[in-house]
């Protein structure tokens, strides 16, 4: 999080109001998070599969979350999306983001993003069904 206000404190001068603050903020947010995985990925033995397995059964085992049994099962089958599609179907489900916004982040298209989308919904729903 500092990093990413850092980054937006030395860079203000560069904001082109094509899109929100808030877009602009969030996209330099996710650069931030996408850099800091791969920093650590790459100084780690941990692969990113073997990173969703741990985040999976940190969720598990944490005081803090509830414990909720469909909310724990809805976690692990977005661990399981491509990155991607699990950005996507964060952005839109949990953040509530519109396509346009979106797109003013990922630098894709808003028909890419829908199909993104619609295709992490469906994946989610089997691996719903599946379990």
């Amino acid at each position: 999080m500092q990093n990413t206000f850092i980054s937006a404190w030395k860079n203000i001068a560069g904001f082109r109001y094509d899109s929100s603050l808030l877009t602009w903020l969030w996209s330099i947010a996710t650069n931030e998070a996408l850099t800091l995985i791969r920093k650590r990925e790459r100084q780690s033995a941990v692969s990113l599969d073997d990173l969703d397995a741990i985040f999976s059964q940190a969720m598990e085992g944490d005081s803090f979350f509830d414990g909720d049994e469909a909310s724990i099962k809805l976690q692990d089958a977005i661990l399981k999306l491509p990155e991607k599609q699990r950005a996507v179907f964060n952005m839109k489900y949990f953040d509530e983001m519109s396509y346009e916004e979106m797109s003013g982040v990922t630098g894709t298209s808003v028909g890419a993003l829908k199909a993104s989308y619609h295709h992490a919904v469906k994946k989610i729903e089997q691996y719903l069904k599946d379990d």
